[in-house]
C-alpha cells in the first residue's frame, strides 16, 4: 500500500513538472513580449532573426532548393507511388497530395526557379512581385517555421491548452463562439506572429481539437501581424508618433471584427464537425460536478502531460511540424503570393474593386476619398501595398485610416492567405476574398470613428 502511494506521488510530481516546465517555456517563447534591437517582439521571432542573420547569404538558395524538392518528390510520389512513401503515414500525407496542391507546388517551383535565376518575364522576378516573395518573405517564413515547428509541442502537448481552455471557456464561447483552448492560439497569434498562429491552428484542427468552423474562424480572425510590422506600416505613412492611438484603433477594430464576421457567411456556414466528420460532444466543455474550473483545468492538464512518453516523441512531433510547413506551405506561398502581386502590379483590377468604396469613404468623411479607395482592396495581394500607395495622400487622417485598415484586413495573399490555403484549415480563395471584404466593411467605420476622435 505504501509503495503504491509513493508510486502515485512520484507519477503526480512527474506530471506536474511535465505540465509546468514546458508550458512556462512555451509561454516565454511564443507569448511573452521582449525588446530586441529596440523593437517589441517575441523570442521565437528573435531566434528566427538570428537564424536569418547566420544564413544570410544562403537563405534564398536554401528556400529555392526546398520548394523545388517539394514539387519533384510530390510528382514522383503521385506518379509512381513508391512503397517507402505510401507505407509512411507522414511521408504519404506530405507528398501524395491532391491534383490542386500538386499544381500549386509545381507552380511554386517554376516561380522560385525563375525568380532565383532571373529568367523569363521580368514582371515575375521583379522586386515588387516574385522577387519580394522569394527575397523578403520566404527567408522569414523559413526561419519562423523551423523554430515554431520544433517548439510548438511546448504549447500543444504538455497541458497548457487544456488548463487555459477550461478557465477561459466562459469568455471565448459566448463572445467569439470558440472553445476556451483557442485563447492560447489567439494570444500567440495576436502578440506574436500570424504565421505561428496559423501553424498552431492547423495542428489543433488536425488533432481533432477544433471543428471546421472554429479552425476557419481562428485562422482568418486572429492571425494578426506583429506589433513590429505594425510599426513598419505606420512608419511608411510617416505617422510613427501616432502609434498608441493607431494600435488602439487596430485592437478595437480587430475585436469588433472577431465578434461580427464569424457570425456572417461564409464562416457561419462552415460545419461544426471535426476533420473526421464527427461532431463536438455536447458535454465536451462542461465542468464536472465536484470540480471548479480551476481544479478541472488542472486535472486535465496533468492528464495531458501524463500522456507524454518521452522527450524523443516530442522532438519527432516537432520535426514533423517543421517539415510539414517547409515542404507543404512554402511552395504554396511562392505560387499564390507571386500571382497576387503580379495581378496587383500589372492590372487595374484592385483599383476597380475599390471604386465602390468611394461613397462609403465620403459618408465617413474621409478626405481624398477617391485616392483612398484605390487602397481598399489592393491589400488582399499584400498588406504593405496600401501603405505604399498612401504616401501620395496629403491628409494625415486618411493615411492613418489606410494604415490601420491594412493591418486589420489581415488576409493578404502574399503571406497569411497563402499560408491558410497551404494548411489543412478548410477555406478556399473565394471565401478568403469574401472574408477580406467583410473585415474591410466592419473595421473601416470603427477605424474612421477613432481617427476623427484623434485628429
Amino acid at each position: 500500500m505504501e509503495k503504491t502511494l509513493k508510486g502515485q506521488a512520484a507519477v503526480g510530481k512527474r506530471n506536474l513538472l511535465m505540465f509546468l516546465l514546458p508550458s512556462l517555456l512555451g509561454i516565454l517563447l511564443f507569448m511573452t513580449p521582449v525588446s530586441y534591437n529596440g523593437d517589441l517582439t517575441i523570442m521565437i521571432a528573435v531566434l528566427a532573426k538570428s537564424l536569418q542573420a547566420l544564413l544570410a547569404g544562403s537563405l534564398t538558395s536554401i528556400v529555392t532548393a526546398i520548394v523545388s524538392l517539394s514539387a519533384l518528390v510530390s510528382v514522383f510520389a503521385t506518379l509512381f507511388k513508391p512503397t517507402f512513401i505510401t507505407r509512411s503515414s507522414f511521408l504519404n500525407t506530405l507528398f501524395n497530395v491532391s491534383p490542386v496542391w500538386l499544381i500549386s507546388r509545381l507552380l511554386g517551383a517554376v516561380f522560385v526557379v525563375m525568380v532565383y535565376t532571373q529568367t523569363g518575364p521580368e514582371i515575375l522576378y521583379s522586386g515588387d512581385t516574385g522577387g519580394l516573395v522569394l527575397n523578403d518573405l520566404m527567408p522569414v517564413l523559413f526561419a519562423v517555421f523551423i523554430f515554431a515547428g520544433l517548439l510548438l509541442p511546448l504549447l500543444l502537448d504538455f497541458g497548457l491548452l487544456e488548463f487555459v481552455g477550461t478557465l477561459l471557456t466562459g469568455i471565448m464561447r459566448p463572445v467569439f463562439r470558440l472553445p476556451g483552448r483557442s485563447a492560447v492560439d489567439c494570444m500567440a497569434s495576436w502578440l506574436g506572429d500570424g504565421s505561428v498562429g496559423i501553424l498552431l491552428t492547423s495542428k489543433q484542427y488536425e488533432g481533432h481539437h477544433y471543428t471546421q468552423r472554429e479552425a476557419a474562424v481562428i485562422g482568418t480572425t486572429f492571425s494578426a501581424v506583429s506589433i513590429t510590422f505594425s510599426l513598419v506600416v505606420l512608419a511608411q505613412v510617416k505617422l510613427e508618433h501616432m502609434f498608441i492611438p493607431f494600435y488602439i484603433a487596430v485592437c478595437v477594430a480587430g475585436i469588433v471584427a472577431a465578434i461580427v464576421v464569424p457570425r456572417l457567411p461564409p464562416l457561419c456556414w462552415k460545419k461544426d464537425t471535426f476533420i473526421n466528420g464527427e461532431a463536438r460532444p455536447a458535454d465536451g466543455e462542461v465542468t464536472p460536478a465536484g470540480y471548479s474550473r480551476l481544479s478541472h483545468g488542472y486535472h486535465l492538464a496533468l492528464a495531458r502531460a501524463g500522456k507524454v512518453e518521452s522527450l524523443g516523441q516530442v522532438a519527432r512531433t516537432g520535426i514533423h511540424n517543421a517539415l510539414d510547413m517547409l515542404l507543404g506551405v512554402l511552395p504554396v506561398v511562392m505560387a499564390f503570393g507571386t500571382l497576387a502581386l503580379v495581378i496587383a502590379e500589372t492590372t487595374p483590377l484592385f483599383s476597380w474593386l475599390g471604386m465602390p468604396f468611394v461613397p462609403l469613404l465620403e459618408l465617413l468623411q474621409i478626405p481624398e476619398a477617391a485616392a483612398a479607395s484605390e487602397t481598399m482592396v489592393v491589400g488582399f495581394a499584400d498588406m504593405f501595398i496600401p501603405a505604399i500607395l498612401a504616401t501620395s495622400i496629403e491628409s494625415d487622417l486618411t493615411r492613418f485610416v489606410i494604415a490601420a485598415l491594412s493591418v486589420t484586413q489581415l488576409i493578404y495573399m502574399s503571406e497569411v492567405g497563402a499560408l491558410l490555403l497551404g494548411s489543412k484549415i478548410p477555406v478556399n480563395v473565394l471565401e478568403l476574398f469574401v472574408i477580406f471584404l467583410l473585415r474591410t466593411l466592419v473595421t473601416l467605420p470603427v477605424i474612421a470613428l477613432i481617427a476623427h476622435l484623434v485628429f
